[in-house]
């Protein structure tokens, strides 16, 4: 299974952008997926995720009431939509699986994607 992003781009402050990540492959059932991203100079940072059935999300403090995640089981997609960006939002955004558990800590996510950038000028 690999997964894919898509939908970076450049953006003003106080702008819109929605990412996407598909699984292609074999049969996709993770426990959870997650969003993380990188800045320039930086780590790597949990953003959100959302647990495969049920659909229960986390969000990171710095992104929670401006970003949602959501996902399409059946398609094996899911999607940050990102409001209100800020230049500091700037980073290279990676979605990721948790095969075996439904943690959202970084070292636990198993597959990841090969990242999208997402810049946000001010």
């Amino acid at each position: 299974v690999q997964l894919q992003a898509s939908g970076g781009g450049l953006v003003q402050a106080g702008g819109s952008l929605r990412l996407s990540c598909a699984a292609s492959g074999r049969t996709f059932s993770p426990s959870i997926m997650g969003w993380f991203r990188q800045a320039p100079g930086k780590e790597r940072e949990f953003v959100g995720a959302i647990t495969w059935i049920g659909g229960v999300t986390y969000y990171s403090d710095s992104v929670k009431g401006r970003f949602t995640i959501s996902r399409d089981n059946a398609a094996g997609t899911q999607h940050l939509q990102m409001n209100d960006l800020k230049p500091e939002d700037t980073a290279v955004y990676y979605c990721a699986a948790n095969l075996r558990s439904g943690s959202y800590y970084l070292s636990d996510f198993s597959l990841w994607g090969q990242g999208t950038q997402v810049t946000v000028s001010s």
